[in-house]
């Protein structure tokens, strides 16, 4: 009998709905709890398709870890369409860390955010405003400095509603790399993660991020762990623009930036997947143990 390595709930935590990792005995004495945080046009189980699994990788290291659905998502309510920006969203979830941290913290020595795309901008955002919650590092991929042009356009013409259905075959194209670089099984497992999204958010991401995005980093402070898919389709990409991005985090306590060869922007769904998540999750390890250190 297969035990599944993660539980929906309606009600994750302060009214977002998501999924909880499945733990397998005591923690380490040094252990994170992983918030993840998905991007757009994808629920939390964007981090549980079969056989690409965060939660599968996290249960076999018994790190508890939870995905939340953001505002819109799944049975998240959704915010006002002024407060569905990403300084918005990051806004309203950067409070809610707190009660997820209360129910699930105990054990763990913080938390440690994984971000994916617009996921990882809003725990960007999140992380350089956090003056509550214990956070001790940040992982994001799929977000970078700059978008190419056509993207806002692109963006701007869907249709004028609150939640918008990203057509099949554009996204099938822009989140994946080339052929070759992903398994036989993609794009079909990941359909049961894919879903309408804000139309606000996509519009934000292409629109205003790059002109917020180094004033943001320089705020950072925690330990970081950046990587972005060298064949990512919604960035502009190159090894100076992942050079910037690791410089604009001035006051980060420490940085690890880096370009993933021939991968595309969804990196847990190419061939690199569990090596990446690996990096990941090893990651928040490192930063569970050196706040243990500090204690």
């Amino acid at each position: 009998m297969t035990v599944e390595s993660s539980i929906f709930k309606d009600n994750l935590f302060a009214g977002l709905s998501g999924r909880q990792g499945v733990v397998t005995g005591p923690y380490e004495v040094a252990t994170p709890l992983v918030i993840a945080v998905h991007g757009g046009t994808y629920s939390s189980a964007y981090f549980d398709v079969p056989g690409y699994s965060l939660f599968d990788k996290a249960k076999q290291l018994n790190i508890p870890i939870l995905a939340l659905d953001r505002p819109g998502y799944g049975f998240s309510k959704p915010l006002p369409i002024d407060r569905a920006t990403i300084e918005g969203q990051a806004a309203y979830l950067g409070p809610l860390l707190q009660a997820a941290w209360e129910e699930y913290g105990a054990g763990t020595c913080g938390i440690v955010l994984i971000g994916h795309s617009i996921g990882a901008a809003i725990a960007t955002v999140i992380a350089a405003e956090n003056r509550q919650s214990p956070l001790l590092g940040l992982a994001v991929s799929g977000v970078g400095m700059r978008t190419p042009e056509h993207f806002r356009d692109a963006w701007d013409s869907l249709p004028d509603t609150y939640m918008v259905d990203m057509p099949k075959a554009i996204k099938d194209d822009v989140m994946f790399g080339p052929e070759g670089s992903f398994g036989d099984d993609m794009p079909n497992v990941t359909y049961p993660a894919y879903t309408e999204a804000p139309k606000v958010e996509l519009v934000d991401i292409v629109g205003t991020w790059s002109d917020k995005v180094s004033d943001v980093l320089a705020k950072v402070r925690v330990p970081v762990h950046y990587r972005q898919g060298e064949m990512d389709k919604l960035w502009i990409v190159s090894p100076a623009e992942v050079n910037d991005f690791a410089r604009s985090l001035t006051w980060a306590s420490r940085v690890d930036a880096a370009m993933v060869e021939q991968t595309g922007h969804c990196m847990d769904y190419h061939l690199i997947a569990s090596s990446f998540q690996i990096q990941q999750l090893g990651f928040a390890m490192q930063c569970a143990q050196e706040a243990w250190w500090r204690q």
